[in-house]
């Protein structure tokens, strides 16, 4: 059977007391999260929910989320993971434009839920702390609907830099495939393995790296609702966590933290995504807490994992090389291959490959052109077939004619040992064109003026790609999933 949400009802059989989530004292065994799942799919089919329809689901990672998740999926509905944190505009537009029927919202973002389902018609229905034992009074529907590997399980929206949010349709043999590949072949995950769940769930990265893979081969989760350094540190001497699943702001956190605050010896592995994982960072944390961290990448639109380092088999600052079925290559502008060493944008083909964004042809026949995605993101290949990330398409800063990568800035500033977080952007200039600036956060108890650390840069990189303008931050703007959000910096007049 296709139907993603099979994957709970096998581990129910073979692992049933076995604990599948955990968030602080309260845990669901394999068999509690199979019983809510079905009485959730019963309750969804009683209230109308038809095969195909959308049902959003905007929760926090708490218990109720995998239930509601494996729930919908198991009526053979669509799931639209939302972030809890959207305004009702927000919720309007991601219900409205994908037709959704119903959405789950927790208690902390009910009204404005509500006031996004009302706008468009669609119902709305709160989840509070009380609702799991609830949902053990429903009905349950104990079969799991049957789904074909093209129909679509999970409409994920993307963040909308370039845009209007665009739902990324991925389908439940892409979503199953991805899972099993990663479970198997870069997390060399098992039943006796406990995974960090600090990634949000509404996102691609948490559901397949954490939750998906985890249930595919009975492994536990552990969930922190709200990601904070210390306490993740505590939770993994507490619950025993063998991998450790993050994005690069929360290994800084937790490495500023240092690794005094708990024994974290259990670790086994840590995996790194969503931005590029500084190389001093990596270094950093590996000598602090003796684990290492294998980088990645994937998007929303390809379920998200694409290529990765392996245990045994990594370099420092790639994003490593494609996951089993998956293909990537690096093109120029018209598609063709560029040689070993030059940069282009990658292009990705193979079964994680979304089936295309939800009502928007153009977007994605621009997107997705004889069957490779193109990403937007500019890397070079090595010669062994590593990949290594340069930046964004959309953030290659162009200085007086010549190609400046925020990235390689932003490596350097983290060599300063006072700097605990950077972001480069590029700013308006009258002559130049565009500008390099930089805003810096510092590590706690640090003082370094912004003359010394434009000057430490200046040193290090030729001339026209040192940062001219560079400024402090108490800290930098992040998205819910812990990414630096650039768009966000804002540029002070007086930054030097």
């Amino acid at each position: 059977m296709t139907n993603l949400a099979i994957n709970v009802k096998e581990a129910a059989g073979q692992h049933a007391s076995r604990t599948a989530v955990r968030l602080d004292d309260h845990v669901l065994t394999y068999a509690d999260l199979d019983d809510r799942a079905a009485r959730v799919a019963g309750w969804l089919r009683q209230h109308g929910v038809e095969p195909g329809d959308r049902v959003g689901v905007m929760l926090p990672n708490v218990l109720a989320f995998p239930v509601l998740y494996y729930g919908v999926l198991r009526a053979g509905g669509t799931v639209v993971p939302m972030n809890p944190l959207l305004k009702s505009r927000e919720v309007s537009q991601y219900l409205g434009d994908c037709g959704a029927k119903l959405v789950f919202a927790w208690q902390s973002a009910a009204e404005e839920a509500a006031a996004g389902a009302a706008a468009v018609g669609a119902e709305f229905v709160e989840v509070t702390s009380s609702t799991l034992d609830e949902i053990a009074s429903w009905p349950p529907f104990t079969e799991v609907a049957a789904r074909a590997d093209d129909d679509t399980a999970v409409i994920l929206y993307t963040s909308g830099t370039t845009g209007s949010p665009k739902g990324a349709e991925l389908t439940h043999a892409s979503m199953r495939a991805n899972a099993s590949v990663t479970a198997s072949t870069v997390l060399d995950l098992s039943p006796d393995d406990v995974v960090m769940g600090c990634l949000p769930m509404s996102h691609a990265f948490g559901q397949t790296c954490a939750l998906n893979t985890s249930v595919l081969v009975g492994a536990s989760v552990t969930l922190i609702p709200r990601f904070d350094a210390a306490t993740a540190l505590k939770v993994i001497e507490r619950d025993g966590v063998t991998v450790f699943e993050g994005v690069p702001t929360m290994y800084v956190a937790m490495l500023a933290e240092g690794p005094g605050v708990a024994d974290t010896s259990t670790l086994r592995v840590c995996v790194s995504g969503g931005a590029a994982l500084p190389v001093e960072v990596l270094k950093g944390f590996s000598e602090e807490f003796g684990a290492d961290i294998l980088e990645g990448y994937g998007l929303s639109e390809t379920s998200p994992v694409a290529s990765f380092n392996r245990l045994g088999n990594a370099k420092a600052g790639s994003i490593g090389y494609p996951i089993d079925g998956v293909e990537m290559r690096v093109v120029d502008v018209d598609g063709h291959d560029v040689q070993a060493g030059e940069v282009g944008e990658i292009a990705i083909r193979g079964h994680n490959i979304m089936k295309g964004y939800w009502n928007r042809q153009k977007a994605t026949a621009e997107a997705i052109k004889g069957g490779w995605f193109h990403s937007g993101d500019l890397a070079r290949m090595d010669e062994d077939g590593f990949y290594f990330i340069v930046d964004r398409k959309k953030d290659l800063i162009i200085r007086g004619g010549f190609n400046v990568y925020p990235r390689e800035i932003e490596e350097v500033l983290y060599e300063h040992p006072d700097v605990l977080e950077a972001a480069v952007i590029g700013v308006p200039h009258p002559v130049h064109g565009e500008e390099i600036a930089a805003a810096v956060a510092l590590k706690p108890g640090c003082r370094v003026a912004p003359e010394e650390l434009r000057d430490f840069v200046k040193e290090r990189v030729a001339a026209y790609k040192y940062p001219r303008q560079l400024w402090l931050v108490d800290a930098l703007p992040k998205g819910p999933t812990g990414k630096i959000v650039k768009r966000e910096i804002v540029t002070p007049a007086s930054a030097s």
